[in-house]
């Protein structure tokens, strides 16, 4: 999918209900009432090659809590699946594997257990994919509960050396609000870092998008986007329409 730029439509789940955090804050949950699996076969009708799914209760436990959720979503479509939110162990991993996804999203085990994420990459080449959730330039943990002392760049590092194929960075001050995006920020640390890079948070706009998909010479790939496609702000069609085949 790195070829070219690529919009990412998010389901974060929060039991079995779609939801969008306001700067991660679980208390602060948008509750769209609509069924997981509904909103995955919508988003792949409008040309999804890839959903970003993640597990909020999953990040905070430690451990998937939305594995029967995931095989409905699985169940309904076809496109690539990408989860996150837990994954601390290869069990962890494999279960979300198992259970329908075609690729996983790692944070935390970057931070508090390094060779778990060096393992996944060698066992999963090509399927593992760094997420840097970034507050205030340091990397957040632990479902955004807690903030860890490495800046965005040292977490990118330790990406690196693992072997990921690529990094999902999320600027958790834009995240949910639509504030719109840095997109020469975000550029930035795609230049810096090395590695494919997918820009998360912020979104309000289709030129927010277009903002973005003109960084890809500077690695960065695609765009996750939640909150403005529940809001009606656009639809996931006319964004991928909107970068073509940047």
């Amino acid at each position: 999918m790195f070829d070219h730029f690529t919009v990412i439509p998010a389901i974060d789940l929060k039991g079995t209900r779609v939801v969008r955090l306001m700067q991660g804050d679980m208390n602060q949950a948008t509750d769209y009432e609509a069924d997981p699996a509904e909103i995955a076969r919508h988003f792949e009708g409008e040309g999804a090659e890839v959903i970003h799914i993640v597990d909020l209760d999953g990040a905070v436990a430690g451990e998937p809590r939305a594995l029967p959720t995931l095989r409905k979503i699985r169940a309904a479509v076809k496109c690539s699946l990408d989860v996150g939110g837990g994954l601390r162990t290869i069990e962890s991993i494999r279960s979300v594997l198992t259970a329908g996804a075609d690729s996983v999203s790692i944070g935390t085990a970057a931070i508090v257990n390094p060779e778990l994420v060096r393992r996944a990459c060698m066992n999963l080449p090509g399927r593992v994919i760094g997420s840097i959730d970034a507050r205030d330039g340091k990397m957040a943990i632990k479902g955004w509960k807690e903030t860890s002392e490495l800046s965005i760049a040292e977490v990118a590092e330790l990406f690196k050396t693992a072997g990921v194929a690529a990094v999902t960075v999320t600027d958790i001050s834009r995240d949910g609000v639509q504030s719109g995006v840095d997109a020469a920020e975000m550029g930035q640390i795609a230049k810096s870092i090395g590695l494919p890079v997918i820009a998360s948070g912020g979104v309000a706009t289709l030129d927010d998008i277009k903002a973005l998909a003109d960084r890809f010479g500077d690695g960065l790939v695609g765009v996750i986007v939640g909150r403005a496609l529940y809001e009606g702000n656009f639809t996931l069609g006319e964004a991928i329409a909107a970068v073509g085949k940047a």
